[in-house]
């Protein structure tokens, strides 16, 4: 009976041996997109009210659970029995990228700043139809990068058993959401972190210092963090339809692929937006 028991410890040994060495892997194949990841929500996860950013970053990080609890068995039955689905769910999902990174583009460039008066009466509504608005386009935002993480991890086990390839897509689809959120809850309350220091250090000293420099910080941060998440919904959409697309695949060969991608999300964006603006603009005149 006793040996019974130790065999079966073992072969969990073993398991778990297996699984953390292809979680390791796939979560150094993910690593990118991880990253892409964590700039994106950051950006998407800041610009709310102190007292309202926890609450909106854990609404935001459930929503990501949900997510990665959806995507998950989707994507393993789809790929025992519907391989081309996740095709054509990664492209659906690049349009979308695409779509928010060139609309940030368009509306930074092209767009007239709002007067003193507009974002008043913004920040008044915060708490209720812009905050839902944002949560919504992150959990959104965070399904698509979602499926290309589940999608890029799955892929790195696709010879081993099925066993291996459920715990370890698990393994990193949750180091992802509380790797991923964890640090952009660290980013958020950098500023609130540094008052409490500047606080107690009575104005002077190392911890003063401190405090001041995680203050002055956050805002570059945040408009660091707004470019470079912009910039990575553009590459990551390319790259999406780069390595899912032939003929995009072997367009273009002597460009760099991170031009490349660049590029093609970038016309992608571009012309969905052109696209969904012009089917607002014949809603509006139909009513």
């Amino acid at each position: 009976m006793a040996s019974g028991i130790f065999a079966v410890l073992d072969d969990i040994a073993a398991l778990m041996d297996d699984v953390a060495v292809t979680a390791k892997i796939a979560t150094r194949k993910t690593a990118g997109i991880l990253g892409d990841d964590l700039a994106v929500n950051a950006e998407k996860a800041t610009g709310f009210l102190s007292s309202r950013e926890l609450p909106v970053l854990w609404a935001i990080t459930k929503g990501s659970f949900i997510n990665k609890l959806i995507i998950v068995p989707i994507a393993l039955l789809l790929n025992a029995f519907f391989p081309i689905a996740i095709k054509i769910a990664l492209i659906l999902g690049g349009f979308y990228l695409a779509y928010e990174g060139a609309e940030k583009i368009i509306e930074y460039f092209f767009h007239r700043p709002k007067d003193t008066g507009a974002i008043v009466k913004e920040k008044e509504r915060e708490s209720l139809d812009v905050e839902k608005a944002k949560i919504r386009s992150a959990i959104t935002t965070d399904f698509i990068l979602s499926v290309e993480i589940v999608i890029i991890a799955l892929g790195t086990v696709l010879d081993r058993t099925l066993t291996i390839q459920i715990l370890t897509v698990s393994v990193v689809a949750l180091l992802a959401t509380v790797g991923v959120y964890g640090i952009v809850a660290l980013i958020v309350r950098m500023d609130d972190t540094g008052f409490r220091l500047i606080k107690y250090s009575n104005g002077r000293g190392f911890f003063f210092n401190v405090g001041n420099l995680l203050v002055k910080s956050l805002p570059v941060i945040i408009k660091t963090l707004a470019i470079i998440g912009t910039i990575a919904l553009i590459l990551v959409s390319g790259g999406i339809f780069v390595h899912n697309i032939d003929y995009i695949h072997h367009l273009l060969p002597a460009v760099p692929a991170i031009i490349k991608e660049f590029m093609v999300g970038l016309i992608a964006g571009v012309l969905v937006v052109a696209i969904a603006k012009g089917i607002k603009g014949i809603l509006k005149k139909e009513r």
